[in-house]
């Protein structure tokens, strides 16, 4: 079993490559960031699982089919493929300027189209049953998130996208699902958690309390909540789960 986890050099993408090896599947952990990538790849081979990294741009599409057809080039094929990479900035709505709506919705919302149609093609030339899992976010399931729009705007296009994949992905025999994180402790977060600070006069201290009083379960999650959640959604027990978007937040958003 082949896993490829796209924006894997660190939070969330690493404890899903470090998940999926745990259990068993040898994954490619990729990033703009080779070094990084490659880091956290020795971190699982280290650790016992089976890894190798690789440079990849998610929004250059060619580069993206290349990638898959040489490592599905490799064994089994590819089995599993996690549309994980990501971005955001915060900013006043009217502030959002063409060139940052331009760069959220290429990485976010084409890198996870690119990669879940490559995925596809893969898969459907092998005739195998494979997974894809596109890690979206709370902010895909509501618009009321202050200072996100471009990000809320990309990823509720991520969770109809699934919808859409799996509709027509399904009869080939591939799942296709997302995973909605809510407050992850990430150096991601660490940057909005400035941003917030600066824009709503607060410290960052009051902007993190703010985030775990809005979680009923009282803390911040953390990647590998995420990771776990992926973990699930790629095994035998969710074989009959294809099209929805799997809520990750403690509580902090239901319905």
């Amino acid at each position: 079993m082949t896993a490829v986890v796209t924006g894997a050099s660190g939070g969330i993408g690493a404890a899903i490559a470090h998940e999926l090896a745990g259990l068993g599947h040898r994954v490619v952990v990729t990033s703009r960031r080779a070094e990084a990538a490659e880091a956290v790849a020795a971190s699982i081979r280290d650790a016992g699982g089976r890894a190798q990294s690789a440079s990849l741009d998610v929004t250059d599409r060619a580069a993206v089919d290349a990638l898959a057809a040489e490592i599905d080039a490799i064994d089994d094929g590819i089995t599993v493929w996690v549309n994980n990479a990501g971005v955001s900035k915060m900013q006043p709505f009217l502030s959002v300027s063409e060139g940052d709506l331009t760069q959220t919705m290429h990485v976010n919302l084409y890198g996870t189209f690119f990669g879940g149609q490559a995925a596809g093609k893969v898969m459907r030339a092998r005739g195998t049953r494979g997974v894809i899992v596109n890690v979206a976010s709370m902010a895909g399931q509501t618009g009321a998130v202050p200072f996100l729009s471009d990000y809320v705007a990309s990823k509720y296009a991520v969770v109809g996208l699934t919808q859409s994949m799996a509709t027509e992905l399904g009869p080939l025999g591939i799942r296709v699902n997302a995973v909605c994180p809510g407050y992850v402790a990430t150096p991601m977060q660490d940057r909005e958690v400035s941003w917030e600070a600066a824009l709503t006069a607060q410290t960052e201290a009051e902007v993190r309390d703010g985030y775990v009083a809005a979680t009923p379960l009282g803390r911040l999650s953390t990647p590998e909540d995420t990771a776990k959640a992926v973990g699930f959604l790629t095994s035998d027990a969710a074989e009959f789960i294809t099209g929805i978007a799997l809520p990750v937040n403690g509580g902090a958003l239901m319905g």
